[in-house]
């Protein structure tokens, strides 16, 4: 619920300052998770280990540079979540280090071991350069205008094709091996730039 609202509360706050107003008129500037959350992308959490949220509308023409404005918005939504993820990581280790953790319920460093996961996870997987997903956006707006347009036009074959690799034991071989390899290093070097400080 917090990555989700966080992250999507990015995508607005940055589309605003930028100069699109469409997220806040739509009531989505703001962290009030009944905003964001999506009924079904909500209940598949729970029932397939993963979901969604309702995308933040976006009128790239309010930008001054829509091809920036555009890296921007879909960047800050990943970026979120690994600013997140860092806070959960800070807790944890003074939380260790001032000898508190001990004394407390399993549960609460349980909590933010998960909350870390979770979140390096969205950072990790929505920069996956495929549709529906913010590395798809990102990597739309930094290709040529002829490629753009075709990305454009096979776009919901992308979006079925992610859906098979995310359903189906062939993300086995395919998302799954990078997400298992890049979210570990990077809860890794998170822990690692507390521990500098130790």
């Amino acid at each position: 619920m917090i990555a989700f609202t966080v992250h999507e509360f990015a995508h607005a706050y940055t589309a605003y300052k930028l100069g699109d107003s469409t997220a806040k008129d739509q009531g989505r500037l703001t962290l009030n998770p009944i905003h964001h959350l999506d009924p079904l992308g909500t209940l598949l959490i729970f029932i397939a280990g993963f979901g969604w949220a309702r995308p933040v509308p976006v009128n790239r023409h309010h930008f001054k540079n829509p091809r920036l404005g555009g890296i921007l918005v879909s960047l800050m939504g990943p970026v979120s979540n690994f600013v997140l993820a860092a806070i959960g990581t800070g807790i944890m280790f003074i939380l260790i280090v001032a000898g508190i953790s001990a004394s407390l319920p399993a549960m609460v460093m349980q909590f933010f071991d998960l909350f870390v996961y979770l979140n390096v996870l969205l950072f990790v997987f929505n920069l996956l350069p495929l549709p529906p997903l913010d590395g798809y956006r990102i990597l739309e707006d930094l290709v040529p205008t002829s490629i753009r347009a075709k990305m454009t036009q096979y776009e919901q074959y992308g979006s079925l094709i992610f859906l098979i690799l995310v359903i189906t034991p062939l993300g086995r071989y395919t998302i799954y091996p990078i997400i298992y390899t890049v979210v570990p290093f990077f809860i890794k070097s998170l822990q690692n730039v507390f521990m500098m400080f130790y």
